[in-house]
């Protein structure tokens, strides 16, 4: 079994495979302060609970890749890799082999979940193809017809951004993010939620279509938390791989192991 483990600055999901077979899946929320003992914990019991023996048993587990927007939480995995999986985990950084040439002026910035969403992305549809994700910050990544990755676009995500409106403006108050009734929203509430919802969902198809400019006909594939939300009114986005990310790990892990 191979657990891969996609840290974000929210949430963290962790992944459970067999081979290239994704078993069970797990959303939990980004704690910097957990210690390694602590996150262990948590994933023995997901573990148990997923082979049906209870919280404190597990299955065996030969490996674990992780994907880490956050430096105290990748320490932490670190330590609980090797004291409770008996290996080091493989956390996808500069000098880890992925197969994919980044065409990054500096590769050394491209955040590890980009290149992991990328990797499974072409492993998936080829290329090329632009990834949209859905999470704390809301990415675009482009990859090229030889599989290369060619670099993106980063802009705040719909919950901070809902997050930085309700924080500055005294009179409006936090909503369901949900499609309103009506675009023309008839209340505050559907108002906040027209702006959100198709908001976003047109700076999405502005900027994929400003990338097929330069990219030519490609592929759209969407993942993250709030894909779901947005993914119904988009006029660009072809697929939907909720766990893109975690699968582009185990690629990278299945490629480190044979070199």
């Amino acid at each position: 079994m191979l657990l891969c483990i996609d840290v974000g600055n929210t949430q963290m999901v962790i992944g459970l495979f067999d081979g290239d077979r994704l078993l069970d899946h797990w959303r939990i929320a980004t704690v910097a302060e957990r210690t390694s003992d602590e996150l262990a914990l948590m994933v023995r019991q997901f573990l148990g609970l997923h082979d049906g023996t209870g919280p404190g048993a597990a299955p065996a587990v030969r490996g674990v890749a992780v994907a880490s927007g956050v430096p105290r939480v990748t320490a932490a995995l670190r330590e609980m890799t090797e004291r409770y999986f008996g290996t080091p985990a493989l956390v996808l950084e500069p000098g880890v082999r992925t197969g994919m040439p980044i065409l990054y002026d500096n590769p050394k910035e491209v955040g590890a979940d980009r290149i992991a969403n990328a990797v499974a992305a072409y492993d998936l549809y080829g290329g090329p193809s632009i990834v949209v994700d859905f999470g704390t910050a809301n990415t675009i990544e482009a990859i090229s017809a030889k599989g290369e990755y060619l670099g993106g676009a980063i802009f705040p995500g719909i919950e901070i951004s809902m997050d930085a409106l309700f924080g500055r403006a005294a009179a409006l108050r936090r909503v369901e993010l949900v499609p309103p009734r009506h675009v023309i929203g008839k209340s505050t509430v559907e108002s906040i939620q027209s702006g959100a919802v198709y908001g976003f969902t047109g700076q999405v198809d502005a900027l994929v279509e400003r990338f097929q400019d330069e990219l030519g006909d490609c592929t759209v594939i969407a993942t993250g938390g709030l894909a779901e939300t947005i993914i119904p009114f988009s006029r660009t986005i072809q697929h939907h791989e909720p766990w893109l990310t975690i699968q582009g790990l185990r690629i990278v892990f299945e490629r480190n192991q044979a070199s």
